[in-house]
């Protein structure tokens, strides 16, 4: 089958077109997929620059998610059958192959029916930022009707989804952006309030936002000194959950002082630790989320198709930095 390969790290051009062997199913419930398109995500650009979970195990295929229709399924198969269109978050972090690639195996549990209302490129992009966003907002910080949330960077992959799944929720949305264009974008999204990080006092607007509160939950989906940022605009008791590593000069004060719980996220620590309950739950949000998407409160931004062969270029974009949406790569 032809794929892309990450031959040793460094820049985009270590990625390279080829042909490798088909994969097969070896598990009673296992799919064999043909992958019609595969998201291209800011995790798979470090995993580049950087090494990936396995550096032991090279070359590898990048691509954590995907979409396509199963070709096959193992005798203990129940939930899908050949011809079945899918969407799912699994492989590509250098240990089971990921989706750059014409065809993967992948266990049943972590697969949901692709929603009907979106393409395969659609698809494939949506998979890591709908479990990140989901995991972060529900299994996180218990998100409830009526919260108001702050959403940082709301235009960016993670963001303009989470924007969606809290207003779906009953909540009032804050975000925060750089551009007019992604004011513009982010409104269309629903959010109610929208701050331009680098005019705004991003502190004092969201104070006043909610009457000297703060917001209910704070997501930072950026890192750095927008998390130290986050102790400041969340109410006592109050949620932050973060997708980056604390910075070792974080003042923990102000957190502890108001009682806030501090969560973080990484969806892709189940993939690497083999966290079987953890993946069957990835499975469940994306069929949630296939039903919010059939329903009209869901939609995927796709700002980005390119072939297959030009997946250098898509690792490119990403790290040009202030992307809207997100980025696909198709087969055919």
């Amino acid at each position: 089958m032809k794929c892309i390969l990450m031959t040793q790290t460094g820049t985009p051009d270590v990625l390279q077109p080829a042909e490798v062997e088909t994969p097969h199913i070896v598990r009673d419930t296992e799919v064999l997929i043909r992958i019609h398109a595969a998201g291209v995500n800011p995790v798979d650009t470090k995993l580049r620059s950087r090494g990936t979970y396995y550096p032991d195990r090279m070359p590898a295929i990048l691509g954590c998610d995907g979409a396509g229709v199963i070709e096959a399924v193992g005798p203990a198969v129940h939930r899908f059958k050949p011809g079945d269109e899918v969407y799912y978050c699994y492989g590509g972090i250098g240990g089971h192959p990921g989706n750059y690639a014409e065809y993967n195996v992948v266990d049943e549990s972590v697969l949901a029916p692709k929603p009907a209302s979106l393409d395969f490129a659609s698809a494939a992009a949506a998979p890591l930022v709908l479990i990140t966003a989901w995991e972060s907002l529900y299994d996180r910080a218990g998100i409830k009707q009526g919260d108001t949330v702050l959403v940082h960077a709301g235009a960016g992959g993670v963001g303009h989804v989470a924007i969606q799944l809290a207003k779906a929720a009953g909540c009032t949305v804050i975000t925060t952006v750089s551009s007019a264009e992604k004011a513009s974008f982010v409104k269309a999204l629903g959010a109610d309030h929208i701050l331009h990080y680098r005019d705004d006092d991003v502190i004092k607007r969201v104070l006043a936002i909610t009457g000297g509160r703060g917001a209910d939950i704070s997501f930072d989906t950026v890192g750095g000194k927008i998390f130290d940022q986050c102790f400041k605009t969340t109410k006592p008791y109050g949620d932050i959950v973060s997708l980056l590593q604390p910075g070792a000069d974080t003042d923990w004060k102000q957190a502890r002082l108001y009682n806030q719980r501090v969560s973080l996220e990484l969806m892709l620590s189940p993939h690497f630790f083999g966290w079987k309950e953890a993946l069957t739950h990835h499975g469940e949000i994306l069929r949630e989320c296939a039903r919010l998407f059939e329903s009209g409160a869901l939609t995927l931004h796709l700002s980005t198709t390119l072939p297959l062969a030009e997946a250098a270029q898509a690792h490119r974009l990403i790290e040009q930095g202030g992307m809207t949406g997100k980025i696909a790569l198709v087969n055919g």
